[in-house]
């Protein structure tokens, strides 16, 4: 379970720098994000030899190791879960429990169809990151043996004395599983609503009932199908880097969506309303993970010195740092739209959007090579978005939604100055 170093091609660079990327860069970015999960975990079990399980977790770590052997490829997308990752960095910043890795060796072992067993931490419940929760009784001990048989439709589980199957298609009693939703051959998310570790916010929404999740499945089957249609090199973006999404308590009535560093191939989000608002969802947070994602490889911004800037979509003044995220964010949501400026159905929504967009992120990539806080290459990554936003800006709208956009845009730097300034 080697990690490797990794770098961005000068192309992947530019490709994601002008706003996009495609599958090719986001192969890129997803192997720097699991070779880092590699990295946590080895140092989580280097620091375990003083814990009171390490012992188990070193047998743990031997099994994971000895599977990969047989299925690389199965290990690699369980090292990917970005629970997985949020787990393994608190473990390694002193608050997760490093036991954890025995039931991460035991889900590998569900998924690969191997028979495994092992010594695993529990307290009335078991979590198999990437397949679901199992439920248990409170009489077991605190460290319990768990053994994995495969079985039809999944696994058996031995806990004690008692026998679980563990079905990957669907819950049985004390069994719940992360259902996933195919929306494609070989593209499918999972929905995980059971994972301590899902969510680093505190507004994560808890287990789907079956209605809620057959619309979540629905939104999202429309939202892929405008995305391969008008959007392919975003679909293949999604497909390479999105693998789950998780719910999250609504804010308003508006859908509501986010996503976090520590849970890289994570969508989080509210009850989606339709398939076109999950289609802009998925494009907008895609912006951010990559963004993320690339950072965690190439330093586009200096230290923060506590400098504070205007946004043209958020209420508060942002550190330099967000403001590129949400001027990157927001390059995504007009080159969205600007796909469907000719739509019947959405086309004047559509050039209201754009116009507004193209133009709050291009003032915000001013402000950024103005600042004197990005990298030699976080200057060139901004300048090649700034040259994308520039092209649109040439790009003809008509008159009645430039007006609505500069309008929309006025109010909110009006109600910005109100609120930020001091009397």
């Amino acid at each position: 379970m080697s990690p490797s170093p990794h770098r961005i091609s000068v192309t992947s660079f530019a490709g994601l720098a002008a706003g996009e990327g495609g599958a090719q860069a986001l192969a890129e970015l997803c192997a720097a994000q699991e070779s880092k999960h590699r990295l946590l975990v080895r140092l989580l079990v280097a620091e375990a030899g003083a814990h009171r399980h390490a012992a188990l977790v070193a047998r743990a770590y031997e099994a994971l190791s000895q599977m990969e052997t047989d299925a690389p490829e199965e290990v690699g997308r369980v090292l990917r879960h970005p629970a997985l990752g949020s787990w393994a960095l608190s473990t390694c910043q002193g608050r997760g429990e490093p036991g954890r890795l025995a039931a991460v060796a035991l889900a590998l072992a569900v998924r690969t169809r191997t028979a495994c067993r092992l010594e695993v931490p529990v307290g009335g419940s078991l979590m198999l990151p990437s397949v679901g929760l199992l439920s248990l009784p409170g009489d077991l001990p605190e460290v319990a043996e768990v053994s994995v048989e495969p079985a039809a439709g999944g696994a058996e589980l031995r806990v004690g004395s008692r026998t679980y199957l563990v079905d990957v298609s669907g819950d049985r009693p004390g069994w719940q599983v992360l259902h996933r939703v195919s929306v494609a051959p070989g593209v499918s998310m999972t929905i995980d609503d059971l994972d301590p570790y899902r969510w680093p916010g505190d507004d994560a929404d808890g287990r789907l009932t079956g209605e809620r999740r057959r619309r979540w499945a629905a939104c999202l089957r429309e939202a892929w199908e405008i995305l391969r249609l008008r959007h392919r090199t975003v679909a293949g973006e999604v497909a390479a880097a999105v693998s789950v999404l998780t719910p999250v308590v609504a804010r308003s009535a508006n859908q509501y969506s986010a996503s976090a560093r520590v849970t890289f191939g994570t969508i989080a989000l509210s009850d989606p309303i339709d398939g076109m608002g999950m289609a802009l969802t998925l494009a907008h947070e895609l912006q951010h993970a990559k963004l993320d994602a690339l950072s965690a490889v190439v330093e586009l911004t200096l230290p923060d010195d506590g400098r504070r800037f205007y946004a043209p979509w958020r209420p508060d003044p942002r550190p330099l740092f967000s403001l590129l995220h949400g001027a990157y964010a927001h390059a995504g949501v007009a080159g969205f739209w600007r796909r469907h400026i000719q739509d019947p159905e959405h086309g004047p929504r559509a050039q209201v959007e754009f116009a507004r967009w193209r133009e709050a992120a291009y003032q915000a990539t001013g402000t950024l090579l103005d600042s004197g806080g990005l990298t030699d290459p976080g200057t060139r990554f901004v300048a090649t978005l700034r040259d994308t936003l520039g092209r649109w800006r040439a790009e003809p709208v008509t008159p009645d939604a430039t007006a609505q956009a500069r309008l929309q845009s006025e109010h909110h730097r009006e109600a910005w100055v109100r609120t930020n300034t001091q009397v």
